[in-house]
């Protein structure tokens, strides 16, 4: 996999250790992919420095991981398109088909799914 494949932002994430977010992002790094946790209410999660939004970020981002409601989840939709990661994945709770006909035009893959599963069982 190519270094860029490895970028990863987190919609959502959260420093609560039971939050999903908090428990793919875990993940996540110790399957050695680079995360990039976007919530503008923390300085940083898991010892790692936090993004107010996708757009904040320099690298190129492959797939960003969502874990928050489609409504507030739909304000960042310009952000993502400009950012254009290869494929969005919105995790249970998370689905929206106007989501998803926004972004699918952009190029950008939709993917329902929950990462923690796709990580698990070598899908990701």
């Amino acid at each position: 996999m190519k270094e860029q494949n490895r970028n990863i932002a987190i919609l959502g994430a959260s420093p609560k250790p039971d939050r999903y977010a908090n428990m793919a992002q875990k993940l996540l790094m110790e399957k050695g992919y680079r995360v990039y946790p976007i919530n503008p209410f923390h300085e940083r999660i898991e010892n790692v420095a936090c993004y107010k939004k996708v757009t904040d970020i320099t690298e190129n981002i492959d797939t960003v991981t969502v874990y928050m409601n489609p409504t507030r989840l739909a304000e960042m939709l310009a952000d993502i398109i400009k950012k254009k990661p290869r494929r969005i994945i919105l995790n249970p709770g998370t689905e929206s088909d106007d989501l998803k006909k926004t972004l699918e035009p952009h190029g950008i893959s939709v993917l329902e799914a929950c990462t923690l599963v796709l990580l698990k069982t070598g899908q990701f």
